[in-house]
């Protein structure tokens, strides 16, 4: 969906006056809406396709190398399955697919996204022995190579609403998200349904006892503990850049690892 830096960007939100997610709390929001993320992308499309721009990263790249490296510092199979919520530009699949994971799955309900991401992921060279394009579903099986060895790889991309995903979506081993669940928070319309959407969705997508990893500017982490209160037990909380103002500390963003029950 959309991108930022540790520490906000677009996908930051203004709170109402003394509200709360919980209480839906949450000032609406354009960004909320896929009519704006399809003109983002639709713009980035066309930026990447002139000057070969990826375009920006939501948290910046430290929060896909924080991401990876709990993956293997758990040691999470590199041909576990991976769904990657609201995939964007798709620069995660492809640090990722770098990373040496060959299961992997990136979802957006953008068009446009999913074109972009194809466009990006076939310049990294990662698509180049096969590249299938059918009904906005790209599907990339590549030989990899790093470290002078062969590998296959999978990497799906498709057009995928996640609050009403198709029944093949299921079955994955670790599911992520980085922003997706902030833009859904600032819908303008039922966005506390959404929520729970979302977490229905995820419940149905992940297996049991799988990991899902989340990194939220809008949310903090008593906040998500409540969001993802069913179904869904707290594994870590990963670690995350510190700002001070007036004398005080905290998180510019929260990072944490659920496993389903």
């Amino acid at each position: 969906m959309s991108e930022g830096a540790d520490g906000g960007g677009d996908g930051a939100s203004a709170r109402s006056p003394g509200g709360s997610p919980g209480g839906d709390g949450f000032a609406p929001s354009a960004l909320g809406t896929r009519e704006h993320w399809d003109a983002v992308y639709e713009r980035e499309l066309q930026t990447f396709q002139e000057y070969g721009d990826t375009g920006e990263i939501w948290f910046g790249e430290e929060s896909m190398t924080r991401l990876i490296r709990w993956m293997q510092k758990h040691k999470i199979p590199l041909d576990a399955s991976v769904l990657d919520i609201g995939t964007g530009n798709g620069v995660f699949l492809v640090e990722l697919a770098k990373s040496g994971f060959s299961n992997i799955t990136g979802i957006d309900y953008s068009p446009s996204a999913i074109r972009l991401s194809g466009s990006i992921i076939e310049k990294e060279g990662l698509s180049n022995i096969k590249l299938k394009v059918t009904q906005l579903v790209i599907s990339a099986t590549c030989l990899f190579i790093s470290n002078d060895l062969f590998k296959f790889q999978r990497i799906l991309i498709q057009v995928e609403d996640f609050l009403n995903p198709s029944t093949k979506l299921s079955g994955f081993h670790v599911c992520i998200d980085k922003g997706t669940f902030d833009a859904i928070s600032l819908h303008p319309d039922s966005a506390v349904e959404k929520r729970k959407q979302y977490v229905q969705s995820l419940s149905r997508a992940l297996n049991v006892k799988g990991f899902f990893l989340i990194t939220s500017c809008n949310w903090t982490k008593e906040e998500l503990l409540n969001e993802f209160s069913e179904g869904f037990e707290l594994f870590e909380e990963l670690p995350t850049p510190k700002f001070t103002f007036g004398g005080r500390s905290g998180n510019s963003v929260a990072a944490l690892v659920f496993q389903k029950t």
